[in-house]
């Protein structure tokens, strides 16, 4: 079984990185080993898994049809480790956890400190991304869990966090930093810089929600280049309050009219649930409960 496993993680590996020298690199095998354990699988299962040419290599349409099972059989195969490791008292596996910036930058630090002192031997994985790429690397596996925007499918079982508010925010010495609350129609009389990645338009949302347009100037999708841009007085923002923890001196931010903001949820398949996973949500409900 074990070697099985082997051979399944060879050919995950190597239509990853598209090259069976460097499939061998990463895995500490030689590249004859890689490509062994290949001819092997095809040899056994009589299809041609992967066309070879001088530029790489790519999956057939049989390769790419069989693909999601190898890489379910391994996933599995760690989950049931993972057990086997904890039912015999050893702490250890790997938390694979999809992210975005400001939670990567304020709340894991400390959450991974904490966890840490008891399960030192528990390994971590973060993949940065935007709410809809971390949904949907959950639904496919790639990650375990991760930290997104509520709500998301049914399909996902979720945590609430926190609300984070949506603030205003300005150059230094702007008009609108003699209001205290700002409404959202002063907003749309200044160039705009616009936080937005494809589908990910949640600014945009709320101005349509009150029939309003901003004068967008700029579109971009990082938090720390709008900062640095509205720093220089190109224009003015709305950011989540999270990010704003971390703020250049020179921009200045107020709360808006009806307090817009996002509900940040943690998120996970319910039914494909690690013993290291379940641990690491202990914590998570532990902070947000504090």
């Amino acid at each position: 079984m074990d070697m099985n496993i082997q051979k399944f993680r060879a050919l995950l590996t190597v239509v990853k990185c598209g090259s069976f020298t460097r499939a061998a690199e990463l895995l500490h095998y030689s590249q004859s080993a890689i490509s062994r354990m290949i001819n092997d699988l095809e040899k056994d299962w009589d299809i041609t898994l992967l066309e070879r040419s001088r530029t790489g290599v790519k999956l057939t349409s049989e390769g790419m049809k069989l693909l999601p099972f190898a890489n379910n059989v391994c996933e599995q195969h760690r989950l049931l480790q993972e057990e086997i490791n904890a039912l015999n008292g050893l702490q250890t596996g790997l938390i694979r956890i999809g992210t975005f910036s400001s939670v990567a930058t304020h709340w894991l630090p400390n959450i991974i400190t904490a966890f840490q002192k008891d399960y030192p031997n528990i390994h971590f994985e973060f993949l940065l991304g935007d709410y809809r790429e971390i949904d949907n690397w959950i639904a496919a596996g790639r990650v375990d869990c991760g930290f997104t925007r509520l709500p998301v499918g049914s399909e996902f079982a979720t945590q609430f966090m926190q609300q984070d508010e949506y603030l205003a925010v300005l150059p230094e010495g702007h008009d609108l930093a003699t209001y205290a609350t700002i409404p959202m129609q002063a907003l749309c009389t200044y160039p705009f810089i616009l936080l937005e990645k494809d589908s990910n338009n949640e600014i945009s949302q709320i101005f349509q929600q009150h029939k309003l347009a901003p004068q967008v100037k700029f579109t971009l999708w990082d938090d720390y280049a709008i900062m640095a841009m509205v720093e220089k007085n190109l224009g003015i923002s709305v950011l989540p309050g999270l990010i704003l923890k971390q703020k250049p001196d020179r921009i200045i931010t107020r709360p808006i009219v009806s307090s817009p903001g996002r509900n940040i949820g943690f998120a996970w398949r319910e039914n494909n649930c690690s013993r290291a996973v379940s641990c690491f949500m202990q914590y998570l409900h532990y902070r947000n409960a504090t």
